[in-house]
């Protein structure tokens, strides 16, 4: 396992490998890394023959410093659960590398980055942009690996990749879920047993909306069920439910054979993201 520290042994070390004829992904975390991320990396493993696993706390992303601050940080044990889970590499560079004196280029994109987190934490989507391109452009991979349960951050990718013509394909992973539904999140361990306890009325009010999707259609009456779910549970208090196109994240207002249902809950002052899909292949 190779830990590398600068964008120039990233570019190296892959470019070493495509000279050998093997194919190179990328899975890009902020570490923490838990069985979501294990399972981006298995994933990433099965589609080329070297898998690099970034790791880096990107600043440009919060919105709150003390957030930042706080963000739960531990190289060697990422090192080994990258390994584990059948990494190569990690690419772990450090704040003055990524972003060094006189850094001056902010990478951005409008409309699908406007609504639903974009709304709520100005300037987060610049910095998801940038932060990705700048991972791309040093490790080069062949295919990046994201997970599906910060869904517009992967619309977000998608669409970078597409706009810029960058060539890497993007390949997404199910979220993956505790027993009792609740999505795998680094944030999770902040939750206190009693917030623990009810943050699987998130997943319970997402489950309702898409029932009544698969029933009806009305995207309405799907943001209505799932609040109807989450206001009994006085420990959780949502910011946003949202009934959108997968590919646009427009707000759907009748009915749709397709849809990504997303939300934002906070419980006390730890604030959880996910979504279900409500159509498409393999999809509900």
């Amino acid at each position: 396992m190779e830990v590398l520290r600068t964008p120039q042994e990233a570019r190296e070390f892959s470019r070493q490998h495509r000279r050998a004829g093997r194919t190179v992904s990328l899975v890009p975390t902020m570490g923490s890394l838990h069985r979501g991320h294990a399972a981006l990396i298995a994933t990433a493993a099965a589609c080329t023959d070297v898998v690099i696993v970034s790791v880096y706390v990107n600043p440009r992303q919060f919105n709150v410093a003390s957030d930042f601050e706080a963000y739960p940080r531990n190289l060697e044990a990422d090192r080994s659960l990258a390994v584990a889970a059948g990494a190569h590499a990690v690419y772990a560079p450090l704040d003055p590398v990524m972003y060094p004196d006189g850094f001056d280029t902010t990478v951005s994109l409008r409309r699908i980055a406007a609504p639903l987190e974009g709304a709520g934490r100005p300037g987060h989507f610049d910095g998801v942009a940038t932060v990705v391109t700048k991972l791309l452009n040093a490790c080069e991979p062949d295919v990046a690996v994201f997970g599906e349960k910060d869904f517009q951050q992967l619309a977000v990718v998608r669409r970078l990749v597409a706009d810029i013509d960058h060539g890497t394909s993007i390949v997404s992973v199910p979220t993956v879920r505790e027993e009792d539904g609740l999505a795998l999140s680094s944030r999770n361990v902040r939750l206190t047993p009693a917030h623990r306890a009810a943050a699987p009325v998130i997943h319970a009010g997402l489950q309702a909306a898409v029932t009544v999707l698969r029933a009806n259609g009305q995207a309405e009456a799907a943001r209505q069920a799932f609040h109807g779910v989450v206001r009994d549970e006085p420990e959780a208090r949502v910011e946003y439910v949202s009934v959108a196109d997968p590919h646009t994240l427009d707000e759907i207002e009748g009915p749709s054979d397709s849809a990504v249902v997303s939300c934002a809950v906070w419980f006390g002052e730890v604030r959880l993201i996910d979504n279900l899909i409500h159509g498409g292949p393999g999809r509900s």
